[in-house]
């Protein structure tokens, strides 16, 4: 049944995409770009009344840009589901890992001086952002492992905080001092897909490919990690050394995908809980499917982006956000009603059970003065 599931989502998926590349300021019809697509991988031949002009459109602009979106999307949803496993934790997030805040730092350096790598020329920026995104998450597992030997789900999330609000600090000091590059930093914390060609998502690809085998290979684990550290260790699974392979995995699916694209919350939030719900919590199953909802719903944000005021364009960061901030609080306000109910479910059945105590006593002292009226007789 959950194979069935994770077809069809791809077959959505796969919809969404020729539609979203269909979409834009120049319509061009749904079947026409199934076409175009066709003859670019196949080399079938094209109609004629398909105009040349279509044909750049779709393969050149629109094509390469949506597939970008649907990888970063799926990156940042797989991302999401590990952590909030990981972190026992339905509102954790790749980015309280330091990942967002050390890209940032990094691209506001490249923005700010103006530096190019040798050999690299405009991709020193999303370079530095993936090597400074990386850098904040080693940190923050290194302060995490000297701080507690176990390192638990309470000191990661601490020092990635504190790691975070730190390296803010710093971008906002750096804008500040040169308020003239602000603009710019601002926009690529926002997010956008903008002007990203083939080579940014050939770019992504191999990231994407060792970040989502080195998690599957790790399903069972998480499956029993997902239970407790002490669940883990009767199992035989060492949870401190998983929890920071499986860490290091999400830091460099998260960290390409910030590079290459900029800072969009929330996907890595919505798409993994919306997972769930469809195909339960097995990882072997909630990866896929978390990556398909995830990389869906970023197409269909940049498909927002870019159409709600066309021909200018939103940051996708801020529809995700739009998306993004009600499920948030929707998460948290059912999470607190749900421990309230659990709690007086559990309160109801302690006083249950010491009426029942109390019961019991009674009839005890009951039968003691049977028994002993029996004896006076």
């Amino acid at each position: 049944m959950n194979k069935k599931k994770i077809i069809i989502g791809f077959v959505i998926s796969l919809i969404l995409i020729v539609a979203a590349a269909s979409l834009g300021s120049t319509g061009i019809g749904f079947f026409d770009t199934v076409q175009i697509i066709l003859h670019k991988i196949f080399r079938l031949p094209l109609s004629a009344d398909i105009d040349p002009s279509a044909v750049s459109i779709v393969w050149l602009l629109r094509l390469p840009r949506v597939l970008l979106a649907f990888l970063v999307g799926g990156s940042l949803a797989i991302s999401g589901a590990v952590c909030q496993s990981v972190l026992r934790n339905p509102l954790a997030s790749p980015y309280i890992l330091g990942v967002s805040s050390g890209a940032s730092l990094g691209a506001g350096i490249i923005i700010i001086s103006g530096i190019a790598i040798p050999l690299l020329g405009g991709f020193s920026l999303p370079l530095t952002g993936f090597v400074f995104g990386l850098a904040a998450v080693f940190l923050v597992v290194s302060f995490s492992s000297r701080i507690d030997n176990s390192v638990s789900n309470n000191t990661i999330i601490l020092c990635g905080m504190v790691l975070s609000l730190f390296l803010n600090a710093l971008l906002t000091a750096l804008s500040a001092v040169f308020s003239d590059d602000l603009r710019r930093i601002v926009l690529w914390q926002m997010g956008s897909f903008a002007m990203r060609g083939w080579l940014y998502a050939g770019l992504l690809l191999p990231f994407l490919l060792i970040g989502v085998l080195g998690i599957l290979l790790h399903s069972k684990e998480m499956d029993i990690l997902s239970f407790g550290d002490d669940s883990a260790k009767s199992a035989g699974v060492e949870a401190g050394s998983l929890r920071k392979k499986l860490l290091a995995l999400c830091a460099v699916l998260t960290g390409a995908s910030v590079a290459l694209s900029g800072v969009i919350g929330f996907v890595d939030l919505i798409a993994p809980h919306a997972a769930r719900r469809i195909i339960g919590s097995r990882h072997r199953q909630l990866i896929p499917m978390s990556f398909l909802l995830g990389g869906s719903l970023m197409v269909c944000a940049d498909l927002a982006a870019r159409t709600i005021i066309s021909p200018s364009e939103l940051p996708v960061g801020a529809i995700t956000a739009l998306i993004g901030a009600p499920f948030f609080a929707w998460v948290y306000f059912r999470r607190k009603r749900l421990g309230k109910t659990l709690a007086e479910a559990q309160g109801r059945r302690g006083r249950g059970g010491e009426e029942g105590e109390k019961r019991e006593e009674k009839r005890g002292r009951r039968g003691k003065r049977g028994e002993e009226r029996g004896v006076g007789c």
